[in-house]
């Protein structure tokens, strides 16, 4: 992956671009970068907007349009024509999407992003607008809310008071649960479940995720949630698989973390983060608060899938288990959190002490999550991530503690999902760490030998260590292969509608996702074919199908 250079940038350098670069030697500025994509609805001149400084939140005018050209390579600027997908053929080009054709096409009216370098939020920037069909623009300082993205924010929550003495990472939670207590079962009779095991969704406990509530609904007691009970919207939270054993993502589970939290101190989780997180990273702007305030100000409004309004007259959901998924936060504070990690890894910051962030990113086996963050990577590369998914609110945050490079992307439309992906990977190939290589396919010369149609069934051997993601993102206990004229389709149980496979090569296969599945046919030395192999390579999780 080639990085950014001077004469590359030039490339990229034209007015409407310098006009929102706000960045110089001495910091960061919050800016609109609506001159940037040419959306009408935004002016050229940029907004005020105020950035927290390194010991206090004051106030900083943003410069206008004669903005000072980088020091360095730009990142943002990959955002004029560098979007693309996971999958390219390989006979086509690189699209190189701009952004703001891309929003027209997922009609997501609004996007923010903030850049990190060393360790540092040096951009953070606004695209689009609050609400479709007003002026209101999105800046730095805009709140999204950033769905699952709040799970990575409570396990630093909890770690601090880890750190502080007030928790400890291995201790069984019944003994901190005081309004509600682990629910015992036939299969798991004696529930011993830790802080490790919830942060890292090895514990046991279902429940994926919860429903946003509109607004005039009431909103449920967090035990209400737990117990399933109206006005709560979920199924009960209780046990699908012994503790410790397998990789399942639960919000569920972090929704015991945050009771759990708050009966060990006596104080709300809102009250935990401020404390504990907000106030030290300077987020001025991020909270817990359900239902948030219009007193806020600069909150992004939620949009559909066709880009119209949505939870109104309001204008934005609301979240009962805040801990799983009940953050508001703009791109510039959730930049500062990603570099508050960045830092205490690396032993320039005392957020939190560098051998519980070195624990935090490391992978709690068999889970490809560490205490909070899922990770990927190797080397240089190697990084921390998590995506956030509410009703109308789709963001990503990534960063890389080797080099303290990273990114945060938040979005106001339901249709973001793959525009966050697509964002991701410009900001990815701009850094130049090899993360999120584009995957290229090929045409087949022949079509699909037909002995792969079949049904293959789970080989419940291989071990949870090498399963990883796929016990929680491909559990089916069986699978059926099709071969429809040159394609090849894969049917899951429950599932209606079959996964469409791309061609890596003559027996390989892939499907493309935030998380891309790749398929090997292995045919044996006589010529049959025993079984598939099923692989997500950025999880390095592998599961085997045998051919019935």
């Amino acid at each position: 992956m080639r990085r950014f250079t001077l004469r590359a940038l030039r490339g990229f350098r034209s007015p409407r671009t310098l006009a929102i670069l706000m960045w110089n030697r001495s910091g960061i500025h919050v800016a609109c970068a609506c001159a940037l994509l040419a959306i009408p609805a935004c002016g050229g001149k940029t907004k005020e907007a105020t950035t927290p400084s390194d010991t206090a939140s004051t106030a900083r005018k943003v410069e206008s349009a004669q903005a000072q050209t980088p020091a360095g390579p730009n990142p943002l600027a990959a955002l004029d024509q560098g979007l693309r997908p996971n999958v390219i053929a390989l006979s086509d080009a690189a699209p190189r999407w701009s952004l703001a054709e891309r929003m027209r096409h997922y009609k997501v009216p609004g996007v923010a992003v903030a850049v990190l370098r060393n360790g540092e939020v040096v951009q953070a920037v606004g695209y689009g607008v609050r609400e479709i069909g007003t002026q209101d623009k999105v800046d730095g300082d805009t709140l999204f809310s950033v769905g699952s993205i709040s799970k990575v924010v409570t396990a630093a929550t909890t770690l601090r008071l880890v750190a502080q003495g007030q928790l400890e990472l291995d201790r069984n939670v019944d003994d901190y649960l005081k309004r509600w207590k682990l629910p015992a079962s036939a299969e798991v009779p004696q529930p011993r479940v830790t802080l490790r095991m919830l942060m890292s969704h090895t514990s046991g406990l279902g429940v994926h995720g919860f429903a946003d509530y509109q607004p005039g609904e009431s909103l449920p007691t967090l035990v209400q949630v737990l117990d399933g009970q109206a006005p709560a919207k979920g199924e009960a939270v209780r046990f699908k698989h012994a503790p410790g054993m397998l990789n399942d993502y639960s919000g569920g589970g972090i929704t015991v973390e945050e009771v759990a939290i708050e009966d060990a101190t006596g104080r709300s989780l809102r009250q935990l983060a401020e404390e504990q997180v907000f106030a030290p990273l300077g987020m001025r702007r991020s909270t817990f608060e359900s239902p948030l305030q219009a007193a806020r100000g600069k909150v992004a409004k939620a949009h559909d899938s066709n880009g119209a309004p949505t939870a109104l007259p309001r204008g934005w959901q609301s979240f009962a288990e805040t801990g799983a998924s009940g953050l508001w936060t703009s791109a510039y504070d959730l930049g500062r959190f990603v570099g508050g990690l960045i830092q205490s890894y690396q032993g320039r910051a005392d957020f939190l002490p560098q051998p519980l962030a070195m624990a935090m990113m490391t992978e709690v086996s068999p889970s490809v999550f560490g205490l909070g963050p899922r990770l990927g990577g190797t080397g240089v590369g190697r990084h921390f991530f998590h995506m956030g998914a509410n009703d109308s609110y789709l963001a990503f945050m990534e960063g890389y503690p080797e080099t303290g490079d990273g990114y945060v992307i938040l979005t106001n439309g339901s249709g973001g999902g793959k525009l966050v992906v697509e964002i991701r990977n410009a900001l990815a190939d701009a850094i130049g760490l090899g993360a999120h290589p584009p995957l290229r396919t090929v045409a087949l010369r022949v079509p699909p030998p037909p002995d792969y149609a079949g049904r293959y069934r789970l080989d419940a051997a291989v071990p949870m260590d090498l399963r990883r993601a796929l016990a929680d993102s491909f559990e089916y206990d069986s699978i059926q292969v099709r071969i429809v004229g040159d394609a090849v389709e894969i049917a899951q149980p429950g599932q209606g509608k079959p996964m469409s496979l791309l061609p890596l090569g003559p027996a390989q296969f892939v499907h493309d996702g935030l998380y891309m599945y790749v398929f090997d046919f292995r045919r044996d030395a006589w010529g049959k074919v025993r079984g598939v192999t099923v692989s997500i390579p950025e999880a390095d999780s592998v599961a085997y199908y045998a051919r019935e």
